[in-house]
Formats: structure tokens, sequence, C-alpha cells
């Protein structure tokens, strides 16, 4: 698989190469935090898998925490985050530009990740696990 999406100017475009690690709505306090949402759904990838390919991505490193994120330096677009894994995690919001807005099936969450940390309740048929995808899941 090879997707090429770009920021919301059109001054930075990033390809995405091979298929994701991990696909997930995450929870935690960070990506809230981070990306400031509610909850972020995303792709992980090895970081060779994703590269920027046309204009110039700032970085910036999280002052307290094992992470960053790396942004059009013209219109402010989150391109990608790095956690503390070194996976590039990207906004399914920008993987669906590379599809016509639609996100691929093969690209959708399969999971949520730290549940026990939400601020909304989400009604669906994805396994919730309370934190990382090798513990307990959430049970109503």
């Amino acid at each position: 698989m090879s997707l090429r999406f770009t920021c919301l100017c059109g001054k930075v475009s990033v390809e995405l190469h091979g298929a994701p690690a991990a696909r997930a709505n995450c929870h935690c306090s960070t990506c809230r935090g981070f990306y400031g949402t509610s909850l972020l759904s995303a792709t992980a990838w090895e970081a060779a898998a994703v590269r920027v390919e046309d204009g110039v991505a700032l970085t910036f490193q999280h002052p307290g925490k094992q992470v960053a994120k790396t942004f059009c330096g013209v219109c402010g677009d989150i391109l990608f985050g790095t956690n503390r894994l070194g996976m590039r995690v990207v906004p399914n919001a920008l993987v669906a530009r590379a599809t016509d807005g639609q996100l691929d099936a093969a690209l959708a969450p399969t999971m949520h990740l730290f549940y026990r940390q939400r601020v909304v309740d989400v009604s669906d048929d994805l396994p919730k696990f309370l934190d990382g995808w090798d513990g307990p899941t959430y049970a109503p």
C-alpha cells in the first residue's frame, strides 16, 4: 500500500508505505492534550514507512514526555506524531484525505486504547482496552 496526503494548505505532502502496525482510537490524556481532541483516531506506522516528500515540515518535541508532533510550518496542520516507541502516529482524518475523504476499511480502527482515561463514551463493537492492547478490556 502507498498513500500520499497533504496538509490543509497543500505545501507539505507525506507518503505512507506498507501497512500500519496498529489502528486504534486512543483515549489517553497525552493524545487528547497533544492533538487537542477528545480521542485520537489514528494509525501507527514504523518510522521508515512515513516520509515527508514535499515541503518543509517542522517538529515539536513535547517538553516533558517522549512524544513529538510534525506539522506544516505554513498552515500548522499536524501531519503525524511520534510516540514513545518511535512509531509515527497519523490521524485518520489525514489518511482519509488520501482516499477522497473516506477511510479505507483496511485502515479503520480495530480497537480503543486507554479507555479508562476516556472523556466520552463510545458505543461500538470494537474492543475497549482499559490501558494498552495487552491488558484487560472494559466491561460495562
